[in-house]
């Protein structure tokens, strides 16, 4: 656990990672308010977003359309190997347009797949919002498609950032006989415990900053006066030279407790994270997330608890005078049954971790959006099925959200295929024991710092 005081950044440097996270700023994942009370929404693809361009010197067949009220993408190559990689999207707000983005996933690992023989195709779902289940079975649906449309494949793989990290964890434990292995990526693996650290990160940073707290926010005043006392009592007021009060040092060691425990990259993270723009302002990435009042979209309930939750602000296990009082006084929400409802493929669906499959799984190590604490989740999940012999994890050392280098992900799915078709299980790292993930060269091993990935990558010794 580091206690040094973080302080300024270079300019330059800042504003190339937040010309990464633009896109990412616009759709964060947040409850809504008042969601259960909200119309069903009229659904719509937005059919000029389908059509796609073919990649310069690689021969392969475009084909889109609508099937089952989902738009969809499919490219062969023209030597297909008889494979086909499902690629799974991330949350795209509550809006009822249903689309596809100009580049759907990395442009680098598309035309690997194309290169190597792999066919791809994607789904926009049917439905925005959080609503992981409905990318699961659209995604499903669209394999099957892919078998009369183009022909049965031999082997189908699914892959996908952020939410869709937690549609191919799901996809690969209920439809094991369809998938032959899977690639979360930055993925929401640990399910609910997404939801509960945004509201570990607004209570407390009331509790701390302002010296009380309450759940939910009132929105106006959360905006108009709080933050920005708040950040005042932190000491991070300006994003390019913090200088951390105790409060600020407190809020900083439990976030990171909070979010995957003493690990690299972590100061780096909090740094970048606090200082990124957002649409409320400067550094109110994180803040953003105390806008809802816990509910989910299209979701009956209260899904957020931190009822029994121990906030710490070290490593020492022993709960401090000071650990007590804010204990004692930060705001307790217990979730709703009807909120946090785990029977299969409705509501949130569990990440179960019982594994049939081979999953080879990568999370960024700064991730202070879907944090680090997913990877640590999914990895004791996996291993209290006795299934940790079909799981890899790979920590990376970045700070963004999904922010991987091109070549970490075709190592990752290379290693994944070549896993699932028989060869020896590839290397991963552990996110079971603090200590390894608290060690000074966690990270290293599979890290790519090719091209401008991972600005702030904490350098390995």
């Amino acid at each position: 656990m580091k206690k040094n005081v973080t302080r300024g950044l270079g300019l330059r440097r800042l504003v190339v990672a937040v010309t990464a996270l633009m896109t990412l700023a616009a759709v964060v994942v947040g409850p809504s308010p008042s969601a259960s009370a909200a119309p069903k929404p009229d659904w719509f693809v937005d059919e000029s977003t389908l059509p796609f361009a073919p990649l310069d010197g690689v021969d392969a067949e475009q084909m889109w359309g609508v099937h089952n009220g989902a738009g969809y993408r499919i490219e062969v190559p023209a030597d297909w190997n008889g494979d086909l990689i499902m690629w799974t999207h991330g949350f795209r707000g509550e809006g009822e347009r249903l689309f596809f983005n100009e580049n759907e996933f990395p442009p680098e690992l598309r035309q690997w797949m194309l290169e190597e023989g792999y066919a791809w195709a994607a789904s926009t779902y049917s439905k925005n919002s959080y609503n992981v289940a409905q990318g699961v079975k659209d995604t499903h649906a669209l394999s099957r498609f892919f078998n009369g449309k183009v022909g049965k494949s031999d082997s189908v793989y699914v892959a996908g950032y952020s939410m869709g990290g937690h549609i191919a964890a799901v996809s690969a434990e209920n439809y094991g006989n369809t998938y032959s292995g899977a690639m979360p990526l930055c993925g929401v693996t640990g399910d609910y415990a997404e939801f509960d650290f945004f509201l570990d990160a607004t209570v407390s940073a009331q509790q701390l900053g302002l010296g009380t707290s309450q759940f939910p926010v009132d929105v106006a005043q959360w905006y108009g006066s709080d933050i920005p006392a708040i950040k005042d009592a932190f000491g991070i007021s300006n994003p390019f030279a913090f200088n951390l009060t105790e409060a600020g040092e407190q809020y900083k060691q439990l976030l990171e407790l909070r979010t995957g425990g003493d690990r690299p990259n972590y100061d780096e993270a909090f740094l970048f994270w606090f200082s990124i723009p957002s649409g409320t302002g400067n550094g109110n990435f994180i803040f953003d997330f105390g806008a809802g009042d816990g509910t989910i979209a299209l979701r009956p309930g209260v899904a957020v608890d931190n009822s029994e939750t121990v906030y710490q602000f070290d490593l020492d296990p022993a709960v401090s005078d000071a650990e007590a009082a804010f204990n004692a006084d930060v705001a307790r929400v217990s979730a709703d049954p009807q909120g946090r409802n785990r029977a299969g493929l409705s509501n949130v669906p569990p990440v179960t971790g019982d594994l049939n499959v081979p999953v080879l799984a990568m999370h960024n190590l700064g991730d202070l959006f879907v944090p680090y604490h997913h990877a640590v989740i999914y990895g004791d999940t996996v291993a209290e099925q006795g299934k940790s012999d079909m799981l890899v994890q790979r920590a990376i050392r970045g700070v963004s959200h999904c922010g991987f280098t091109p070549q970490e992900l075709i190592e990752g799915m290379s290693d994944l295929i070549a896993w699932a078709e028989g060869g020896p299980k590839p290397a991963g790292d552990s996110t079971t024991d603090p200590a390894v993930v608290a060690s000074d060269d966690y990270g290293c091993t599979f890290t790519r710092y090719d091209g401008a990935g991972h600005t702030f990558a904490t350098p390995c010794p």
